[in-house]
């Protein structure tokens, strides 16, 4: 009405004045819906181009702009490895803020990869990019702290903990947190000698003034394989290790648990089991009540539908499993391949200490 109104006292015809509101209305069925499907469209393509061709820097791109959609870092960060990208650890002598991309050199890539070949730097010799971990990945850590850091590195190479300690006036909480996200491996030979160090980080007093304190060093045996992977997920939610599921390999194999590497090879129809650490649970409200579950292994993702009558008769197994064991049908339409759940089985306490976190979306 106000529109037609407006119309009218600006001396425009009842009936066109109609018309153009009918058109109006009759854009807003479509019109909206069309052009979102455009944008997304090209932010698909956009996106797509840039894996394909500078994966490398579409990981640190996307690492700096957690939190964000589906995939957290840990997923991210498997998914490039696994097309060939290097990732770095997290380094207090080399970490910007952000991640960022490091030039490094090798012989052969470590992963078969299906992006196009940089250029390289002489015969045998690949050069290109890798993705240094930023220290804004540290749980906790405070980007006003790692300026500091980064400001007193570029001054002068650290020569020790204690150095940097002093010159990036870092309290013991910030140490702490640098050598439980393996940060000081190069000041120190793993985290058990850092956190060492860091215990024995001391203020400068009137008598001391700024001379360090020297005494007899400890022999610490480095952490195992174990240690070091559950340390990772805690300080960092992701390890550069290997995954944890390939030390469980072995057991879950007796278990007659499949990869999901095997799976993508096994005909529609089959019957199967898998397991994998859970990183997302989805119940769209068009599903009828259906979850869709994620899962990661070390050979990459398992795709789960979950029917409501499963769901309704194992929630506790559902929502409460980090691992999750999933008995059921193959699925699979093309590349497309999903495992219809038809029992569930809570493996959680394999994981022992290691914390891991999945995303929910209702």
């Amino acid at each position: 009405q106000r529109l037609v109104s407006g119309m009218l006292a600006r001396g425009y015809q009842r009936e066109f004045a109609e018309r153009i509101y009918q058109q109006i209305l009759g854009f807003g069925e479509y019109g909206f819906p069309e052009s979102h499907s455009a944008s997304f469209a090209l932010l698909v393509y956009v996106s797509s181009w840039i894996k394909r061709h500078e994966p490398a820097a579409f990981l640190a791109a996307l690492l700096n702009s957690q939190p964000m959609g589906f995939y957290a870092p840990s997923q991210l960060v498997q998914d490039a490895r696994r097309h060939g990208v290097e990732v770095l650890p997290v380094d207090a002598a080399a970490s910007d803020w952000d991640c960022a991309l490091e030039a490094v050199e090798s012989h052969e890539r470590a992963t078969p990869s299906p992006y196009p070949s940089p250029p390289t730097g002489g015969e045998g010799i690949t050069r290109r990019p890798a993705v240094r971990l930023g220290l804004r990945m540290i749980s906790g850590f405070s980007e006003a702290t790692a300026q500091r850091v980064i400001a007193a590195r570029r001054e002068r190479p650290f020569d020790s903990i204690e150095d940097m300690a002093r010159r990036s006036q870092l309290n013991r909480r910030d140490l702490k947190l640098l050598a439980a996200a393996g940060a000081l491996q190069p000041l120190a030979e793993h985290r058990r000698r850092a956190h060492w160090e860091v215990a024995g980080v001391e203020r400068a007093t009137p008598l001391l003034g700024d001379a360090p304190v020297r005494e007899t060093d400890p022999v610490l045996a480095a952490p195992t394989e174990g240690e070091d992977l559950v340390a990772d997920y805690a300080s960092l939610g992701l390890t550069l290790g290997r995954h944890p599921l390939s030390l469980l390999r072995p057991r879950l194999a007796r278990m007659r648990l499949a990869t999901a590497a095997e799976l993508r090879g096994l005909p529609h129809g089959r019957p199967a089991r898998a397991a994998g650490i859970v990183i997302g649970r989805q119940r769209p409200d068009t599903a009828s009540g259906v979850i869709f579950v994620t899962l990661e292994d070390e050979t990459g993702s398992v795709n789960v539908i979950v029917w409501r009558d499963l769901a309704d008769r194992q929630r506790q197994e559902l929502l409460g499993s980090r691992l999750l064991g999933v008995h059921g049908t193959l699925e699979r339409e093309g590349a497309v391949v999903h495992l219809i759940a038809k029992r569930l089985v809570d493996h959680s306490e394999l994981l022992g200490a290691l914390q891991t976190s999945s995303r929910d979306f209702h």
